[in-house]
């Protein structure tokens, strides 16, 4: 399966290098649950302050049980906390929404 998902970074240019240097060096332990959880693929892209993922996944992907692994990781947690001092959820997410899964308008 592919899911596209879209977030926003603070617009402000230092923070925003400093979010791509950590994501030059994922954690392992962030490394690892992304794995177990089925995804096989993901990459982000970014233009200005917005964010594109698109994740390639098992068939038995999961985003509820995805969710749920991670809370009850702590270096998850840690990584996730980390990571909200550089992104904003955007206009439309509702309180504690962050990454976003986009509709696919059109395919060729």
């Amino acid at each position: 399966m592919r899911y596209c998902l879209a977030l926003d970074l603070k617009d402000d240019p230092a923070l925003i290098a400093e979010y791509e240097r950590y994501h030059e060096k994922l954690w392992p332990e962030v490394e690892d649950s992304i794995r177990s959880a089925g995804i096989r693929e993901m990459e982000i892209y970014r233009i200005g302050n917005r964010l594109f993922m698109i994740m390639e996944t098992e068939e038995t992907f999961s985003f509820e049980q995805k969710a749920a692994a991670d809370a009850a990781n702590p270096k998850v947690q840690e990584w996730e906390t980390l990571m909200w001092r550089y992104q904003q959820a955007l206009p439309l997410a509702k309180p504690g929404e962050k990454w976003l899964l986009m509709d696919r308008i059109f395919k060729l």
